[in-house]
This record gives C-alpha cells, structure tokens and sequence, in this order.
C-alpha cells in the first residue's frame, strides 16, 4: 500500500507540474482517476454465513405468505372455442365461424368450486395470439384516437387507414381486430348483472382517447375484423376498444370484460349465454373464459411465492455449507501464520 501510494504521489506531482493540466483537485478528476472514496467490506466467513441466513429468513416466510394469498384466489377457467362448435363442424372451423348463417349462440354451465366473494372479475383469455408484433402493435394512430379527424397523418395505419376514399376512425389493425363475444351469465333464476365501468385504465379514457372522438366508417370495408363500435358513443367511453387497443406483451394474455358484483356460494352452477362471433381459429388461437377473485396481492400467480421459497432455500443451504466448511477448516482472518511470506520465513 505504502509503495503503491508513494507511486501516486510522485507521478501526480509530475502531471501538476505540467503546465495546462487540471488541479488534482475536484469529484470529476478523482472520479476519473478512481481515487474516490468507497466502502469495501472484508467479507469474513461470519458476514457471509449471517448474510445468507438472514436472506432465507426473510425470503421463506415471504414465499410462504404470497403463495397463500394465491392460493386464497378462487379461479374457473373454461375453454370454449371448440366446446361451442356444433359436431358436424368440427372439422371445418373456419366454415362455421365465417358463415354469419350459422348460429353462434352457445351455454356453458360452470360449477363454483368454492365461495366467491364479490367483485368477481370476468377475463377473455386468448392464446397463440401475438398482440405484440412489430406491425401489429404499429398500426394505430394515437393523435387520431385523441382528436380524431383532425389528424390526417394516418400513413402508419395502413392498409386500414381508409374505406372507400373515407378516413377510418379508429384506424389500424389493433382496432380493427376488437375482440366480440360477449357472456350473459345467471345463477338459478335470476341474472348475474355484469359491470362494464371502469374496466379500462383511468389514464388512458381521460388522456389517450378523445371525449370529442366518434367512430366513422368503421369496420365498413369488404374485410371484417372483429367487433363493430357504436357509432354515437365517443372512443373514451367505449371501454372494451380502450382495453383491447393495450396490446398484450406475450402470445397467451387476458384482458377484463367486466365484474360480478354479487357473491356466489361453494357448488352455484353458472349459466353462461355466449356468442361466438370472434375468428380465433384462422391461425390456431384458443378462446377461454375465466372468472376469478383477488386478494391483496392481486390474481392467482404463484410464481413470485415459488421463486421466494426457492432463493430461501437456496440461501439458507448455501449458509449451512459455508457453516460446516468453516467450523471443519477454521482459518483466522489476517493471522500471519497462514501467509505465505511467514511459511517460507520459517522454513528458511
């Protein structure tokens, strides 16, 4: 260290003694120089042993608490899209739901496992569908959502900018493709009244799409998406366009449909009226209805919980490793008889 400082000294010297060089003085020179300040602990065999306990006393118990907060979560997942195509069919899906002849109506009958307390919230999931491609997630105009007609640089909505020489408001294959099957749900003899307030985020009604906004010439072309908007309700009130038009991350996602405000006890048998009218099947999707509580951690998820009991674990065998390693070959730290320079002293 004495040598190593001595060294520093003398050529710092001979850098201020060079005319038009900085001062040694000041943070951004003695960052440059790496001669700031810093804490370095000495990791002793204690301090680590201590430290990965301490970690697997927290991460277990935290792991234990969020796996049954999850677990607290009553959750029904049904998967529809080939329950609701008629038999004779089922070979050829594309013919059942492009032929708007065919009825698409269907009822599934879901048994409640366990008392659900309200707000119960009701998902559409899709899988196989990539929300996240490049020209997929491209294709909107966010000036045009949040003032309409008045912004006509619609070039990134192409090729659904347009119908017939008439501007296309929303535009884009994100709003073309608008989910539309929609759920009735009943318990018994009386309807399950579904709330469809509020399911989009708050930000995006009041700042990404205009009070001011209406739909026009939508979904009037020869090639049809998905759902159809009314024409005499602004975009900022038409709350399954602003869920959908928040593209999904990764290829398997849900999105909120609504809310069932009403509790349902353990072996309720659910009526569900559905219509059938969205074109999964084209490129090999998968439709799922799910129907779900929440606790103080949110949704079923139970990989946060696995992962903290496993870092736990994990730390608390690393801890009694380095225990057993070190009470086998204890080494004092700093004790000049484990040097090298004193073996070779003594030996000489």
């Amino acid at each position: 260290m004495d040598l190593d400082s001595g060294t520093s000294s003398t050529v710092g010297a001979r850098v201020q003694a060079i005319p038009g060089r900085p001062a040694q003085h000041g943070a951004l020179y003695q960052f440059k120089q790496q001669n700031l300040p810093a804490c370095k602990p000495v990791l002793t065999p204690a301090t680590v042993i201590a430290t990965f306990l301490l970690m697997g006393f927290i991460f277990i118990p935290l792991g234990l608490i969020t796996l049954r907060a999850s677990n607290s979560v009553v959750e029904i997942v049904d998967r529809y899209d080939i329950e609701c195509i008629p038999e004779e069919l089922r070979s050829n899906k594309l013919l059942y739901i492009t032929d708007d002849s065919i009825s698409k109506n269907c009822s599934r009958f879901l048994k409640v496992p366990k008392s659900m307390r309200a707000p119960i919230y009701i998902y559409y999931q899709l899988d196989n569908y990539y929300q996240n491609h490049r020209r997929y997630v491209k294709s909107r105009n966010d000036k045009q959502l949040l003032h309409g007609l008045g912004d006509n640089s619609t070039s990134s909505c192409i090729p659904l900018e347009s119908s017939g020489d008439l501007p296309i408001v929303p535009c884009g294959l994100i709003a073309w493709s608008v989910f539309n099957d929609t759920f009735k749900f009943s318990s018994g003899s009386s309807e399950l009244k579904v709330n469809r307030k509020n399911i989009a985020w708050k930000s995006d009604r009041n700042h990404k799409f205009g009070k001011d906004v209406y739909p026009f010439n939508f979904q009037n072309g020869p090639l049809i998406g998905g759902g159809k908007l009314d024409p005499n309700t602004p975009l900022s009130d038409q709350e399954d366009l602003i869920v959908w038009m928040r593209t999904a991350a990764l290829p398997s996602f849900r999105k909120l449909y609504g809310r069932i405000e009403e509790d349902l006890d353990a072996d309720d048998v659910i009526v569900v009226q559905l219509m059938n009218n969205y074109n999964a099947y084209s490129f090999g999707g998968k439709k799922k209805l799910v129907l779900s509580t929440s606790s103080w951690l949110g949704g079923k998820n139970d990989f946060f919980g696995v992962a903290s009991l496993f870092i736990g674990t994990f730390c608390m065998l690393i801890s009694i490793v380095f225990l057993l390693l070190h009470v086998k070959n204890p080494r004092p730290y700093g004790d000049a008889m484990y040097t090298s320079w004193n073996k070779k002293s003594s030996s000489s």
